[in-house]
């Protein structure tokens, strides 16, 4: 009996070791933040990791999906939404070739940054009949012929297992139509076949033998919690030789879209993985935009409080590619790069509050045309030549970029608030003050201060910061550099206390200091 128990316990502890890795983003050192370089190319993500994302303390990437996907063209002309149509799994994309990725990723390691590929599991592509993808791979859509995996018309989900008379999603608030149907018309894999597991696990295990440290899953609210767990259980552990601990385990994000009200839930996904947090999207851009008598003084409870998922299980983000286009949930309250100041002011707030895992969004610009309330252009792709090939990222002499990409993570607001979550990190809320309006003001133990202006009125007086006397340059306006500050400085007493002024005309209504930027 002995014996049986010491194996049970052994047993347990495996499960909850390899639960805990797949929360784990596997950061090096005290970062605290990845960024979404959404649709960039593999030997640019390789020199911003080095150029950039190392140096500013970014901890991660997400990458686009990295495998074969359908190309589609004329009508529409080369949109986004092709990479999440796969034809295979081969390493072969409008970002590069599979030499390209691997070299991507052992270069971004090598300078502690780590790589997350979106993967797209659920589903192959939409009814397009047949074609030959970007890696070369023919298909036959109607037929559910995909012999670059292979995959045939056994591996998908029919009539046996959805059971609407169209095949498709008609009903989201049925967890079996959800799970089994076609979503949008993309032919719907069928997780439970054991062929089906191992051609999936095979890719897995291919990126992580390259260095890749996790994966963002598309879709996983359209896949079975249970069928998850047996893929990402079989995964290999994450190499040694590109700097993970013996034993690390393969970090997971899964897309469930959950608003509530729902049967499907965010929770019944946490078990394998963090999940995304899509309501606190929807929140803070209803907060700062002050819809429907929200104000700034709510978020005091924020996370848990306001019905969110445990910390632990988190990941959050101001945007993603698809709510900045209005698509999948949010629409009007999303806070996007468009509107400059409020987006700086949500993003300064989730970096600056201890919840969840934050992600930023990383875009590139095209122009809205909208008709009937919609953005007939929001599936435009990535800035291109006329042979639709994607554009390199160029660097502007003040740190943004051009070429068409809008690098919300060179923003200096944005990874100025990146490197004082870092500084923050493991210490509390305290010192929360608030007019009870649009104004807050909290310190992160004794090693940061922050304050927010969200009222058409100045906010003026002293606040107790928590931080040693001294003088600190606003990282907001500026930062630390040579000895000075290159914008607002903020005197500390050796009571602790300072002086905040912040107009309301100001472009940016925000102040942060933390230790780290002291004179």
């Amino acid at each position: 009996m002995a014996g049986r128990l010491t194996i049970i316990l052994a047993l347990a502890v495996v499960t909850a070791t390899t639960v805990l890795g797949q929360h784990d983003p596997h950061f090096v050192g005290n970062r605290t933040v990845m960024v979404h370089l959404f649709e960039w190319r593999w030997n640019d993500i390789a020199e911003e990791c080095e150029r950039f994302l190392g140096p500013y303390g970014y901890g991660g990437v997400q990458t686009s999906p990295a495998n074969e996907n359908i190309v589609l063209f004329p009508n529409p002309q080369r949109p986004w939404y092709e990479r999440y149509q796969p034809v295979s799994y081969k390493l072969e994309t409008r970002s590069g070739t599979e030499q390209e990725f691997q070299s991507m990723v052992r270069r971004c390691n090598n300078v502690g940054v780590r790589i997350y590929v979106d993967a797209v599991i659920n589903h192959m592509t939409s009814p397009a009949g047949r074609g030959v993808g970007t890696g070369g791979s023919s298909y036959d859509s109607e037929a559910l012929d995909y012999p670059g995996v292979p995959f045939t018309s056994s591996d998908f989900n029919g009539p046996n297992e959805c059971p609407t008379r169209s095949g498709g999603i008609e009903d989201f608030f049925d967890p079996v139509q959800c799970r089994n149907c076609k979503l949008l018309e993309l032919k719907d894999l069928n997780q439970r076949l054991e062929h089906v597991r191992e051609r999936i696990i095979e890719f897995f295990n291919r990126l992580i033998g390259y260095g890749v440290a996790g994966f963002r899953i598309d879709a996983a609210k359209h896949v079975w919690p249970e069928d998850l767990k047996v893929i990402f259980d079989r995964l290999n552990n994450l190499p040694t030789d590109h700097g993970f601990p013996s034993g690390a385990r393969a970090f997971v994000v899964q897309e469930v879209i959950d608003n509530g009200g729902e049967p499907i839930t965010g929770g019944d996904y946490a078990g394998t993985g963090r999940v995304t947090e899509f309501k606190a999207s929807q929140h803070i851009g209803d907060v700062i935009r002050q819809n429907n008598g929200q104000l700034l003084q709510y978020v005091r409870n924020w996370g848990e409080g306001w019905d969110f998922l445990p910390d632990e299980h988190a990941l959050v983000f101001v945007d993603n590619h698809d709510n900045q286009r209005g698509i999948g949930t949010g629409n009007g309250q999303i806070l996007t790069f468009r509107v400059s100041s409020m987006y700086k002011m949500g993003t300064a707030f989730f970096l600056a509050w201890p919840y969840g895992l934050t992600r930023i969004m990383s875009s590139y610009y095209w122009d809205q045309d909208f008709q009937n309330g919609k953005d007939i252009n929001d599936w435009i792709g990535p800035p291109h030549d006329s042979n639709f090939n994607t554009l390199p990222v160029t660097v502007n002499p003040d740190l943004t970029c051009g070429n068409g990409w809008v690098c919300e993570h060179r923003w200096r607001q944005i990874y100025n608030m990146a490197r004082f979550r870092n500084v923050a990190k493991g210490t509390p809320v305290v010192g929360w003050w608030t007019n009870y309006s649009n104004q807050i003001a909290f310190s992160r133990g004794n090693r940061a201060f922050i304050a927010f202006n969200n009222d058409d009125f100045v906010l003026d007086r002293t606040f107790s910061t928590g931080l040693p006397g001294g003088i600190y340059c606003d990282v907001i306006t500026g930062y630390l550099e040579g000895g000075t500050c290159t914008g607002k400085f903020i005197t500390v007493g050796n009571d602790g206390n300072a002086q905040i002024y912040i107009s309301e005309a100001e472009e940016d209504r925000i102040i942060a200091i933390h230790v780290e930027a002291k004179l």
